[in-house]
């Protein structure tokens, strides 16, 4: 069974990485369900993904309060909205599909926003935090 569940993780995450330059692929969904994952499967891979500059934050975010900042949700609402405009902007796309796009685009924004929004200050990195120490001990 664990090699099962790291082969999803590993499929999972690779969905999740495009889904960071892909705006119509969402993250977030698929990264929990890596992360899930690999929990059950890898400790050791499960702790460098907690540990990732780009999904560490995320995901601690959505352990630790079952929500995200509110810069992530601007980020992704932006983005939808910027891939959205420029599909109804292209001659390309005929009227049903742009009717799909448009509906599609508004459940994502629903999802968006109806997430929690963490409202918490971002916690400082331990190095940060040690020279904060030592500031105040001078």
């Amino acid at each position: 069974m664990r090699t099962v569940y790291l082969a999803l993780a590993a499929v999972l995450m690779a969905l999740a990485t495009a889904g960071v330059f892909l705006p119509v692929l969402p993250t977030t969904p698929f990264l929990l369900l890596a992360s899930w994952c690999l929990v059950r499967s890898s400790p050791r891979l499960h702790a460098r993904l907690l540990a990732s500059p780009l999904f560490g934050p995320l995901l601690l975010d959505w352990e630790r309060h079952r929500g995200v900042r509110l810069h992530v949700k601007v980020s992704a609402l932006g983005v939808l909205a910027l891939v959205v405009g420029f599909g109804l902007a292209s001659d390309s796309l005929a009227l049903p599909l742009k009717i799909v796009l448009v509906s599609l685009a508004s459940i994502g924004a629903t999802v968006i926003l109806r997430l929690r929004t963490i409202r918490t200050p971002l916690p400082l990195p331990p190095a940060a935090e040690t020279a904060r120490v030592d500031e105040d001990a001078a």
